[in-house]
């Protein structure tokens, strides 16, 4: 090596940069995250950040799996509907406790930021369970609106908000016990 420093490109200047934003994240919380702090960590232009990510919600949202993986990635498939469900709700808060609810509350403020497609995830992955469970013969249609495929993460994101710590697990069972099931069941 020369003295020069190499130029970073590509997977490893992504990398630097989303481990900053957790870095920025700790020290200085969501409110007071800039794009300027997080490229002064990465040791980069701000430029380079915004050719990415149009913005820290963004920036936050392309962190996220990076530091905690693909919440899709993570499904599981108990072999019963409600089960599916109750897994899916708890990676999300356990998601909420690695991530903070400062962050969570920071995002959903932001949400406004947040390209469309990043809703359509939760409706792609409880969608998925719900196939499951047409296939096992649960339920009989998965062909449902939208809102009712994603009531119980419509839910838990409101009690995301509401709460200052992650959300228990009896608050878990009743949205899907009192609300999704139900709810289900009506459109069936």
């Amino acid at each position: 090596m020369t003295g020069e420093q190499t130029r970073r490109r590509g997977a490893a200047l992504e990398a630097d940069i989303l481990d900053a934003v957790w870095e920025e994240l700790a020290e200085v919380g969501y409110a007071r995250l800039t794009m300027e702090g997080v490229a002064a960590r990465a040791k980069t232009g701000k430029q380079v950040l915004y050719r990415r990510w149009p913005n820290r919600a963004e920036l936050v949202k392309a962190a996220m799996p990076h530091r905690t993986g693909f919440l899709a990635d993570q499904l599981l498939d108990t072999g019963e509907l409600r089960a599916d469900v109750l897994a899916v709700l708890r990676l999300m808060v356990e998601r909420q406790r690695e991530i903070g609810p400062d962050v969570i509350r920071g995002l959903l403020a932001e949400a406004h930021e947040l390209d469309p497609k990043v809703f359509g995830i939760m409706h792609d992955i409880l969608l998925t369970l719900l196939q499951r469970a047409v296939e096992r013969g649960e339920i009989p249609t998965a062909d449902l609106p939208r809102r009712v495929v994603t009531v119980p993460a419509q839910l838990l994101r409101y009690e995301m908000i509401l709460s200052r710590d992650p959300v228990a697990d009896s608050a878990l069972v009743g949205i899907v016990d009192d609300v999704y099931l139900p709810l289900l069941r009506g459109h069936g």
